[in-house]
């Protein structure tokens, strides 16, 4: 198209949009003020009655527009000015029946039928929208009534005029209008001609996604109906339901062709080929449906298509095909605006300028944008057959320089440039033999999200990104006090290793690293922060592991080994060093997981119980079960028995063991009258099991009598490891009657907004801010803001570590609800629990617990 038909388009759409909203005198034209009534869409109700209700509304908005609705819509509204206003004009072509009154002094003076179910030639005036004339005398009052019904679209744009002036505005328009079909038209033949020179299908599918645009916009704005078939509305209402879903299929077709979706995006185009078959379906399914279903339908599945075909284009770009710009621009102009004019079919947007001229002006656009778009197509294949060609001399050169980088290669990291494994193995064995009395920290980088980011960007972008993180961080260790290279020369000067793609090693010496902790500090913010590429700022989680020889290992393979299972408990710190006790793949490990399996099988575990009290009442109001491993001849701590448990698998059936138990306890317990709650500790790991929460219910439906009794303790800081999988897990166990209490609540950091919306009831205070209480005044503010703030949410406080009466009293002033600690008793076995309960003087058979 020539570069004076694209200045007449934006002229064109220039004045388009001063004439969307039409300034005139006060005499020429005016949206009234107008009222409303529904009706079901079988009544059979008169003009008059339908005067006589008493459940009209006023319309709020300017222009009335329902949406797809059923009903019948009347509309009334006064005329003023009757020396000049003599018109009315509903600007919205597609509607069934439009029967207008004229009421003159409450009487009906005229009465005239009409719609786009009738042949056009019916019309009181021949136009495109629907007009009414009518005449006034300054004698008489005057009111308009209308009663529109439709299968499509219910919006009834309109106006009052003079009809002279709506005729000199509507010429004007209709103009511009024929510019908008002309530019069209010019692009069909356009590149009509070039398909029939190149016999390429791209060029005939692009005329016929215009032809299909040109369709449903001449459609929409009922010039097809006024020029092409005036006398068959069936055929007009037709057409208007297939021009959408045709305008899709076409779009699609077009859009898989000039991507070159087979082969650039293989999931995208098979993504195309359904929708295309659901639009050729949608299409077919017009011709049986009635025109309200196959209008929603059409306009329904005109959405997602827009949405795909608007994401195509960005998708394509970010891989880097070069087509996909233009097209990015072209069909996001074409996609937003009929993306708008189908909101406003739906009643979600308000008729004005750029609702209903959305279509238009994005179809605009698109033509210009895709004409150049395939001009570029052309200019490519030319570019890419020369640059085929210096690939093939670059190729040349490329096998020139194999043999070099291949023995390269075999001791640094393709990708890289690093020192490979073999590398710094080597470096680190020779330091500790040539000084094996110097202490030497081997320290892992683990990049947690490198998975992510390859999903996100692709191998090519985070190969990119890897080279530019190796370059960092190993500027970031060179500063490093007490770092050692791992290769210097007078090309390279490297301190930092690469062992595997997503793991790179540095070494220090650990007498000079550990003497500099600021420094330390400060080179590990530098390898936390994120990578900037292309402006983004890719977070890659770096966790650091170290081990450290002597005292961790005497050869590479062991310290290399031992800082990567470091590395693997760093958690939020994004540092840890090497403890044996914690090293899961130890044999000594290996032999306590064995143990703790065999002490679980037969029954070598036990289960402790501290009470709690309740503050008001004074009254033992439940217990909580603890766990033991007695019988080892080295003690075990609890909390290291679950860390095990939780670390090797056994935490799920280790809970299930408890559960069980607790309830065999709380029934000989109200057996001998002490109807006690019983709380159990519950791991995170247990929360992310599927079928945990069905494990539960069938365990309580087999206890109706313990229904609610048994409370389900989770920490705050655990919760927050995974906090979507961990409140839907609580929220299906309290659907089931399972009360939750927070266990150690101001113990670290949680977020107090996610903690409202877990369901639970029961708040414990950790023992770290109850202990001295009596003797650290912060630790009392903190704790009667913590118990103000409980109660006010709703929850019951319970407080941790009590262990003299001084506290008990402090805490029974602040309204603590309940307490729990050596004060009353250290955790006690079922059987010393049951002598003890019976010699503290509470009354049993207590129904109504604190």
């Amino acid at each position: 198209m020539a570069p004076t038909q694209w200045l007449r388009l934006l002229v064109a759409l220039t004045l388009l949009s001063g004439l969307a909203a039409p300034s005139h005198g006060a005499g020429t034209s005016y949206i009234p003020r107008i009222e409303y009534l529904r009706t079901a869409p079988d009544s059979d109700l008169t003009a008059l009655e339908a005067l006589a209700a008493d459940n009209w509304q006023r319309l709020e908005e300017q222009s009335p527009n329902f949406g797809y609705i059923r009903d019948t819509v009347w509309l009334r509204f006064p005329i003023s000015s009757p020396a000049t206003i003599n018109l009315l004009a509903i600007s919205y072509a597609q509607l069934d029946s439009v029967t207008f009154y004229l009421l003159e002094n409450g009487h009906i003076a005229n009465r005239v039928t009409t719609g786009d179910r009738v042949p056009f030639t019916d019309r009181p005036i021949l136009h495109r929208y629907f007009l009414f004339p009518f005449d006034q005398s300054i004698a008489s009052e005057y009111r308009i009534l209308l009663r529109v019904s439709t299968q499509g679209a219910m919006q009834i744009p309109l106006r009052l005029w003079n009809a002279q002036a709506f005729f000199e505005h509507a010429s004007a328009e209709d103009q511009l209008h024929a510019i908008y079909y002309g530019i069209l038209i010019t692009v069909i033949f356009f590149n009509l001609f070039i398909f029939s020179a190149l016999r390429e299908p791209v060029y005939l599918l692009y005329v016929l996604s215009t032809l299909s645009y040109l369709l449903l916009i001449s459609s929409l704005n009922g010039t097809s109906f006024q020029l092409v078939w005036p006398d068959s509305p069936a055929i007009h209402n037709q057409m208007m339901l297939l021009s959408v879903p045709l305008a899709m299929l076409f779009t699609l077709l077009f859009s898989r062709s000039f991507l070159r979706l087979k082969s650039t995006g293989p999931t995208l185009d098979r993504l195309v080929v359904m929708t295309i078959t659901l639009n050729a379906v949608v299409a077919t399914t017009t011709f049986f449906v009635d025109y309200s279903t196959g209008s929603r339908l059409t306009v329904a599945l005109a959405i997602p298509s827009c949405l795909l075909l608007t994401s195509l284009g960005p998708l394509q770009w970010a891989k880097g095909n070069p087509q996909a710009s233009y097209y990015t621009l072209a069909w996001g102009a074409l996609t937003l605006g009929s993306a708008i004019t189908a909101a406003n079919k739906y009643g979600l947007l308000p008729n004005h300028f750029v609702t209903i001229y959305g279509m238009q002006i994005g179809s605009a656009l698109e033509a210009i944008l895709l004409t150049l778009a395939l001009a570029a197509r052309l200019y490519q294949e030319r570019q890419d057959k020369v640059e085929a060609r210096e690939a093939e001399l670059r190729a040349m050169a490329a096998r020139r320089s194999a043999e070099l980088k291949l023995m390269d290669h075999a001791l640094h990291s393709p990708l890289t440039g690093l020192p490979n494994r073999s590398s710094f193995e080597m470096v680190l064995n020779d330091l500790m033999m040539r000084h094996p009395d110097q202490r030497y920290g081997v320290a892992i980088i683990h990049l947690n999200n490198l998975q992510s980011v390859t999903k996100t960007l692709g191998h090519r972008n985070c190969d990119q990104i890897l080279e530019l993180a190796s370059k960092h961080y190993n500027a970031v260790i060179r500063e490093l006090p007490g770092a050692m290279p791992v290769e210097q020369n007078d090309q390279r000067n490297f301190f930092l290793a690469s062992l595997e793609p997503q793991t790179f090693a540095f070494i220090v010496d650990a007498d000079a690293t550990g003497s500099a902790p600021r420094a330390v500090l400060s080179s590990l913010d530098g390898i936390r922060n994120p990578i900037d590429y292309l402006g983004m700022q890719v977070p890659l989680e770096p966790r650091l592991g170290v081990a450290i020889f002597p005292e961790h290992g005497m050869d590479a393979n062991t310290l290399i080994r031992r800082a990567v299972i470091a590395e693997g408990s760093a958690g939020e710190r994004g540092i840890a060093y090497y403890q044996p006790a914690r090293d899961s793949y130890s044999a000594d490990r290996l032999t306590l997981v064995s143990e703790l399996r065999q002490a679980l099988a037969n029954d070598g575990l036990a289960l402790f119980m501290q009470p709690k009290q309740c503050l008001k009442t004074n009254r033992i109001v439940g217990l909580e079960a603890l766990i033991r491993w007695p019988g080892r001849a080295q003690p075990i701590a609890a909390d290291e028995t679950i860390n095990l448990a939780e670390q090797t698998g056994l935490i799920r059936p280790l809970t299930r063991w408890v559960l069980e138990q607790v309830l065999e306890m709380r029934s000989q317990l109200l057996d001998r009258g002490w109807p006690l709650s019983i709380s159990v500790n519950v791991s995170p790991n247990n929360l992310r099991e599927p079928d945990f929460p069905i494990f539960v219910q069938r365990l309580m439906h087999r206890y109706p009598n313990h229904q609610g009794s048994i409370i389900f303790e989770v920490t705050e800081t655990s919760m927050m490891q995974d906090p979507a999988n961990s409140l839907k897990a609580l929220n299906s166990l309290n659907a089931s009657g399972i009360p939750v209490s927070i266990d150690d609540f101001g113990s670290g950091y949680s977020s107090l907004s996610y903690i409202k919306q877990l369901p639970a009831s029961e708040i414990k205070i950790d023992r770290s801010l109850v202990t001295e209480l009596a003797t650290e005044a912060e630790d009392r503010v903190i704790v009667q803001t913590t118990i103000e703030m409980c109660h006010s949410l709703g929850y019951r406080v319970v407080a941790e570590g009590v262990e003299d009466h001084g506290t008990a009293d402090l805490l029974r002033e602040m309204g603590c609800d309940m307490i729990q600690g050596y004060l009353l008793t250290p955790p006690l076995p079922f059987g010393e629990l049951l002598e003890w309960l019976n010699q503290s003087n509470q009354p049993q058979d207590h129904r109504r617990l604190g």
